[in-house]
């Protein structure tokens, strides 16, 4: 079921039917596209094309013999032959006012579908290591992840929203020397302090708490510091938890929140690290070598086989991924998404590799990488390049305090999410139309402003008569409004939520035209009814738009 606008399924239809007298043999997947250029018409097929071959036939005189036995219909104003053999179809207003009771009908539900129901997805992102504050990368990231999980979910997905806590390794050991060395009173700079310590304020606000003994709740944990300098264990324990839950406060101020909070040192006391090494061995794909122990990772695509464990004993850090991996699938998950900055490209082809190399069932291709890059962040016209908070980047929170949650999550998501992008806070501030968000929030607002003017009941509005909308605008806003359905789905299927932003900035320039060229709340009721109606749909697709990507709408600007 597709709460969406049935006009491309009509006009299939429709060739479906002329098909069935010209080729009625012909197995074919009809297909039409939006012409880039509007004086090709409204819809376009290649379907004459891709008979040709098989029927041996100039495709352009199939193309004729489709047209000449196409039914007649109130959609179709006219339909021509272009180019190799297209058939171009230019459609009536008529045919395109059915978007408008079809949005108005559906509300909330307008561009959602069932098309993944029964399926079940994990979106595995920020999984920051609890070393530090979220900083902007972490932003971008948790804006994709929000995003795509809503964009899933929109498409009747089952899905898990997760994050994954590096809690062992080097960097927890390096935080906890940090705030050690905080607490007896040694600050960066002076004789003594640890070479890879942190340096930001914020271990020292961690030592100050530690001293003072106090308890600081995470989301799965309370841990009460012992105020003991020399106890490096508990000065450990206090420091993650203390800042797991800041980073808990960063993503609420993010309004991002998560299912599930998975621990990378699970892996190693539930048995799953060894299992998977065991599993490995035991299917003949490792070696050892110089003291170590190899993965034939060059068997399934790889550049080169990778070390596994190490001479030392301890384990490299993609054999953890690996578990975690085969711990996603048997939970059921048969599409996982990992949201990862780009500096873990080298890491795709041995995780993969190592999960066909267990044996367990999972598919090539599993799991799959959205991979982004870092942003830099501007400000007067200069790049801010460190954060007192963080001492070395900055935060999260301090874009979201300079700006808005609803900017930042518009900005980051405006853009692929592996191309370079710079963040302007002065432009994500202005009230003007050269913010993209303004511009956008400002329409929803706008139709609201409209509504209020009138005073009247929107409910009035149902089975309203929307002859009058034939304008060069109102066609080309309907037009946009059934485009909707179509580009969730695509922002699903390709992982890119920057479609839909690209989407609502065009709603919003449509609707911002009509608005300027036309008066609503004129003295003729038929058309003043039409366009209400018009521009209650347009509303209802903002503010469904603006939702999967997490940003509000605004009645009041």
């Amino acid at each position: 079921m597709s709460h969406g606008f049935s006009l491309k399924e009509s006009l299939v239809s429709l060739l479906q039917e002329a098909l069935a007298g010209v080729a009625p043999e012909a197995a074919l997947t009809l297909e039409l596209e939006r012409p880039k250029n509007a004086a090709h018409g409204d819809f376009s097929s290649n379907a004459a094309m891709q008979l040709a071959r098989p029927l041996k036939r100039n495709p352009r005189e199939l193309a004729q013999l489709i047209l000449d036995a196409l039914p007649a219909s109130p959609l179709i104003a006219k339909a021509e032959i272009a180019g190799a053999g297209f058939i171009n179809f230019h459609l009536t207003p008529a045919a395109w006012h059915g978007i408008v009771p079809a949005v108005r009908a559906a509300g909330a539900d307008f561009g959602r579908s069932d098309a993944g129901a029964g399926h079940k997805a994990l979106v595995e992102f920020v999984s920051a290591n609890p070393t530090g504050p979220l900083h902007v990368g972490h932003g971008r990231q948790a804006a994709l992840g929000d995003a795509l999980c809503n964009l899933f979910a929109a498409q009747g997905w089952e899905v898990c929203r997760e994050f994954y806590y590096n809690d062992a390794g080097v960097q927890i050991q390096t935080l906890a020397n940090s705030v050690q060395a905080r607490a007896r009173g040694t600050n960066p700079g002076d004789p003594g302090w640890p070479e890879s310590a942190y340096n930001g304020d914020y271990i020292a606000d961690i030592a100050a708490d530690f001293l003072a003994q106090k308890t600081v709740h995470a989301d799965d944990r309370a841990f009460t510091a012992s105020g003991d300098v020399d106890d490096l264990d508990s000065i450990r324990q206090f420091a993650v938890a203390y800042l797991r839950h800041e980073q808990d406060l960063d993503l609420q101020a993010f309004a991002v929140r998560f299912d599930n909070y998975y621990l990378e040192s699970s892996l190693y006391t539930s048995g799953r690290v060894e299992a998977t090494v065991n599993r490995l061995i035991a299917a003949g794909k490792t070696y050892e070598q110089d003291g170590a122990l190899w993965l034939r990772t060059t068997d399934y695509g790889d550049d080169k086989d990778r070390v596994m464990k190490k001479s030392d004993g301890t384990y490299t850090y993609f054999v953890p991924d690996v578990a975690y991996h085969i711990a996603k699938w048997e939970r059921g998950f048969e599409r996982a998404i990992n949201i990862q900055g780009t500096d873990h490209h080298g890491t795709i082809a041995r995780v993969r590799a190592g999960l066909q190399a267990a044996g367990v069932g999972i598919p090539q291709g599993y799991p799959d990488y959205l991979l982004h890059t870092m942003i830099r962040v501007m400000r007067g016209g200069e790049e801010v390049k460190i954060s007192k908070r963080a001492g070395s980047y900055v935060t999260l929170r301090d874009l979201i305090e300079w700006t808005s949650k609803d900017a930042v999550r518009f900005f980051l998501l405006s853009r692929k999410a592996d191309t370079e992008y710079s963040f302007d806070v002065d432009l994500a501030v202005a009230k003007n139309n050269d913010n993209p968000v303004y511009y956008v929030q400002y329409a929803h607002a706008r139709i609201c402003r409209v509504f209020e003017e009138w005073g009247g009941d929107a409910a009035t509005l149902a089975g309203a008569d929307l002859a009058p909308l034939a304008s060069q605008h109102e066609l080309a806003l309907m037009q946009r409004l059934a485009e909707y359905p179509e580009t969730v789905a695509t922002a699903a299927r390709e992982l890119a939520p920057h479609l839909l932003v690209h989407y609502l900035q065009t709603l919003a320039a449509d609707f911002h035209a009509w608005y300027n060229a036309d008066k609503f709340l004129v003295a003729d009721a038929a058309i003043r009814t039409a366009r209400l109606a018009l521009a209650d749909a347009t509303r209802i697709t903002l503010v469904n738009g603006l939702a999967l990507l997490g940003v509000s709408a605004p009645e009041k600007m």
